[in-house]
């Protein structure tokens, strides 16, 4: 275990810091080759010391036997669960799990991890080879890549499929099923259908997953043998502190700014070259290559990969160093390259995961509303964060991390929806 180098929580000593108490019983009631059925009964004491409890019925089923890539051997689970634990007779949704171990341990008996994905939002990667902590993790566990519900092959809900829904009412009543809670709910019938003797198992929270391991530990202790967080540590206290969080999400987006330009100081002309040139244009912006408008404040949003992932400086520089179509014919019209608005399309493609942005500020709070926390903070810091003004007063023009992508998603709804 201590090759991760992870923090490491035994349930009850992490279950005893939060101060929260729950029960959890549950019971495998029948298996038959390759299908099972699992019920579970969820009892917890809340701090009022009211009880709340809710019965369902899940199925589960392996389709297609093992398949390999390089040096591992995979098998897909499929769940189908209750959309509303308290409502089991009601809607349903399915659940998808991807078994993984290392070619030739198909039949051995190994511990299980459960790897929580970050997002929120996101679904669990697709293994093409042996190689990263899945490769290290395999000589020991038998991994589970989880999509949580909502995304990847778990009832994913994209902007087309949200589109079905008529009012964002009918959406976020839907939505509300999709939080940590019942992230848990739904692995522990993933665990319950796969793990013998309902044995407990380890989990690896990354980011957002770390959020849902927390609550795991607050809700189920008792299927939990060790967890494992890498960065993501949710707060606890009731109330909202998603201000908190990003006040100092920006303070470090600003150090990053600096460091970048600081290895690339002759982005920054090009920077306000590419901000003057989409401010002065006639719809504030110009056409992408899907048939959206890219504007200042859609090309700040290169920040949230390219200042915070690895390499992300250096994909960046390559980006902006594409953005000019040269003068083939003398007088043309000065023109921003379809290789660059493609590339920037491609590296901003959150929107094929909508819960991300939709979710994002909520996970930071307890029983209260965020109340676009991000936009409001971003106001707090008055036009430090505007491209436009900072091309006017010849200033850097500062790229935006995850803060303002979700900061952005109040700019759509509010300001220009439809505008990138």
């Amino acid at each position: 275990m201590a090759a991760f180098g992870f923090l490491r929580l035994s349930s009850a000593a992490a279950s005893t810091a939060l101060q929260q108490s729950s029960r959890y019983a549950s019971a495998l009631l029948r298996s038959s080759g390759k299908r099972a059925v699992v019920q579970n009964t969820w009892t917890t004491t809340t701090g009022g010391g009211s009880l709340i409890t809710a019965a369902a019925v899940a199925t589960h089923s392996s389709l297609g036997g093992w398949f390999q890539v390089p040096d591992l051997a995979l098998r897909n689970h499929y769940f189908v669960v209750p959309l509303d634990y308290d409502s089991p007779d009601g809607t349903s949704i399915s659940i998808f799990a991807r078994e993984v171990v290392g070619t030739g341990k198909e039949e051995k008996q190994l511990p299980y991890l459960l790897y929580l994905q970050g997002g929120p939002g996101f679904e669990c990667g697709r293994p093409t080879e042996a190689g990263g902590w899945v490769k290290k993790a395999c000589e020991e566990y038998r991994v589970i890549l989880l999509d949580q519900r909502g995304t990847g092959l778990s009832t994913p809900l994209t902007t087309s499929a949200l589109s079905q829904f008529s009012s964002p009412k009918q959406q976020a009543s839907y939505l509300q099923h999709f939080r940590a809670d019942n992230i848990v709910r739904d692995a522990e019938y993933v665990r319950n259908c796969l793990v013998q003797d309902d044995e407990a198992w380890t989990v690896l929270g990354q980011s957002f997953g770390g959020f849902c391991a927390v609550t795991y530990l607050s809700m189920a202790p008792g299927g939990l043998r060790h967890v494992l967080l890498t960065g993501g540590l949710p707060p606890v206290d009731d109330g909202c502190m998603a201000e908190t969080v990003y006040r100092a999400l920006y303070k470090r987006v600003v150090l990053q700014n600096a460091k970048f330009y600081e290895r690339f100081p002759e982005d920054e002309n090009i920077v306000r070259s590419i901000v003057l040139h989409l401010a002065e244009a006639e719809a504030g912006g110009v056409p992408l290559p899907s048939g959206g408008i890219l504007t200042p404040h859609g090309l700040q949003l290169l920040g949230l990969t390219g200042l915070g992932s690895a390499g992300g400086f250096e994909r960046l520089h390559y980006i902006l160093e594409r953005a000019w179509d040269p003068e083939l014919v003398p007088g043309s019209k000065k023109t921003l390259s379809f290789t660059f608005l493609r590339m920037v399309e491609n590296w901003i493609d959150f929107d094929t995961n909508p819960l991300y942005a939709i979710m994002h500020e909520a996970i930071y709070c307890q029983g209260a509303a965020s109340k676009w926390a991000a936009h409001r903070v971003r106001q707090e810091l008055g036009d430090q964060f505007d491209a436009v003004k900072s091309v006017s007063n010849g200033s850097r023009v500062l790229f935006t991390g995850e803060v303002t992508c979700i900061d952005f998603q109040y700019y759509l709804c509010n300001v220009v929806p439809g505008v990138f």
